[in-house]
C-alpha cells in the first residue's frame, strides 16, 4: 500500500469515527436515516479524493482534515467543538482555568460570539456587549477557534493583557480593545431598593454559593416589608445547572423545576421538595440574548410554574452540557451530550426563553453614550407593579 494511499484511508475512516459518535449523541429526531448517512459519506469521499488529486497545489492534509472536523461539529450547536491535541490534554485532565479574568463568557457562531458580560468586569468597563463578535484574540484570528477554545484564550494570569478584535453590528470597522485580566469578585447577587417601592435583585453570576447568596438577599427584602422585587438576569450566563436550579427551589413551592434529558435514557425531571418556596413575593425577571446556561433554566421554572413574568429580550438558548468524547490521533470532540427543558417539556437549548413583554436593549455604537435612562427596567417594574395590584 502506498503512503498516498495511506493517507486516503486515514482521511475517509476519521469522518466515518466522526460521525458514528456524533450520531450516538444527537437526538433521534434530527439523526438522518442511514442510506442518507451512508450518501453523505460517498460524497466526502470524492471530496477528498478530488482535493488530494487535483486541487491547484499540494494540500495540508492535516490542515484540510481539521477544517473539516471543525465544520461538522459547527453544525451541532455553539458550545460543541472538534478539539486538537493540546486542547485534548487540557479537557482530559480538567485543567481548571487561570485566575485572570476578563469576565466574558462567548460561544461559535462564525467568529467567537460574545453572550454574556460580569459586572464591574474589565470586559464591561470597556463597554464590551452580548451579541458583540470577537474576530481577533492577540492578532490571531478567531474564524477557526471554538468556544471551548477562545474561553480559555481568554484567561491568562491576573495582570496580564489580552488584546480584542471586536465587531458590533454594522460597523465597518471593528473596535480594538485591551483588557487586563483580573480575579473577578465573587459577590453575584446585590439588591437595590427603589424609591416607589419594589427591590431590584441583581443576579450577576450563577457560581457556587449563589443560591444561598440569594436566598440571604431575599430574605432580607421580606423582613424589610419589600412588597416585590424585579430580578435582574441581564448577561448573566455562567455557573452550573445545578446552581440554578438550587435557586429556584427558593421560589417554587410546588411542580416541575426542570428537565434534563439526554438522548437514550427517560429525562429526568426535577420537581420541587418539601420546604422549597418560601419566598412568595410578586416577582418580574428581567432576561435578554445574553441570558443563558443556569440564568436560562431559573428563569424557566419560575416563569413555568407562574412565579414571574419575563421582560426584555429572546434568551441565549445555552442551556446544556458537553463532555470529552476521545478520538484516533489524539483528537477529541467537545460534545453536547444532556440540554435542558422547561417546565412544560420545550428545549431551552438551541431555542431560548421568549419573554412575556417584549422590551428590546438599545443599539448603542462603541463611541456613543450609552442612554442614562433604563427603559427595560423601567417597564419591568410597571408589569410588576401590575402583577402585584392584581394579587
Amino acid at each position: 500500500m502506498t503512503s498516498k494511499s495511506r493517507w486516503f484511508i486515514f482521511l475517509v475512516s476519521t469522518p466515518l469515527v466522526v460521525l458514528v459518535a456524533v450520531g450516538g449523541i444527537l437526538g433521534a429526531r434530527i439523526s438522518p436515516p442511514p442510506e442518507q448517512t451512508f450518501t453523505h459519506l460517498r460524497v466526502f469521499e470524492d471530496v477528498v479524493s478530488l482535493i488530494m488529486s487535483s486541487y491547484v497545489e499540494t494540500v495540508d492534509a492535516d490542515r484540510v482534515m481539521d477544517g473539516a472536523m471543525r465544520g461538522l461539529t459547527d453544525g451541532l450547536d455553539p458550545m460543541s467543538a472538534y478539539l486538537m491535541p493540546e486542547e485534548v490534554t487540557f479537557a482530559r485532565g480538567n485543567t481548571p482555568l487561570p485566575e485572570g479574568d476578563v469576565g466574558l463568557v462567548v460561544s461559535r457562531q462564525f467568529y467567537l460570539r460574545i453572550v454574556g458580560v460580569r459586572d464591574g468586569s474589565p470586559a464591561a468597563r470597556a463597554g464590551l456587549r452580548s451579541n458583540d463578535f470577537i474576530r481577533g484574540i492577540d492578532n490571531k484570528p478567531t474564524r477557526e477557534v471554538s468556544a471551548f477554545a477562545g474561553a480559555r484564550l481568554l484567561r491568562g494570569a491576573p495582570g496580564s493583557t489580552v488584546e480584542l478584535t471586536v465587531l458590533r453590528g454594522n460597523a465597518a470597522e471593528p473596535h480594538v480593545v485591551t483588557l487586563e485580566r483580573e480575579v473577578l469578585s465573587d459577590q453575584t447577587v446585590t439588591t437595590t431598593r427603589q424609591s416607589n417601592g419594589p427591590a431590584v435583585v441583581r443576579i450577576a453570576s450563577f457560581g457556587a454559593g449563589t443560591a444561598q447568596a440569594l436566598k440571604t438577599a431575599m430574605a432580607g427584602l421580606q423582613q424589610a416589608g419589600v412588597t416585590g422585587a424585579v430580578i435582574d438576569l441581564r448577561g448573566t450566563a455562567d455557573g452550573p445547572m445545578t446552581e440554578g436550579i438550587d435557586a429556584a427551589r427558593l421560589f417554587v413551592k410546588s411542580g416541575t423545576l426542570a428537565i434534563r434529558a439526554e438522548r437514550t435514557p427517560p429525562p429526568v425531571t426535577i420537581t420541587a421538595d418539601v420546604g422549597d418556596g418560601a419566598i412568595t413575593m410578586p416577582l418580574v425577571l428581567l432576561v435578554s440574548n445574553g441570558t443563558a446556561g443556569a440564568a436560562e433554566v431559573f428563569a424557566a421554572a419560575l416563569n413555568g410554574n407562574g412565579r414571574g413574568d419575563l421582560v426584555g429580550e429572546p434568551t441565549a438558548g445555552l442551556a446544556a452540557q458537553q463532555r470529552l468524547v476521545a478520538l484516533p490521533e489524539n483528537r477529541g470532540l467537545w460534545m453536547t451530550y444532556a440540554r435542558y427543558l422547561a417546565t412544560d417539556g420545550e428545549p431551552i437549548h438551541g431555542r431560548g426563553l421568549r419573554p412575556n413583554l417584549a422590551v428590546e436593549s438599545p443599539n448603542v455604537a462603541f463611541d456613543d453614550v450609552p442612554p442614562t435612562t433604563d427603559e427595560m427596567l423601567a417597564r419591568a417594574i410597571e408589569r410588576l407593579t401590575t402583577r402585584a395590584k392584581a394579587r
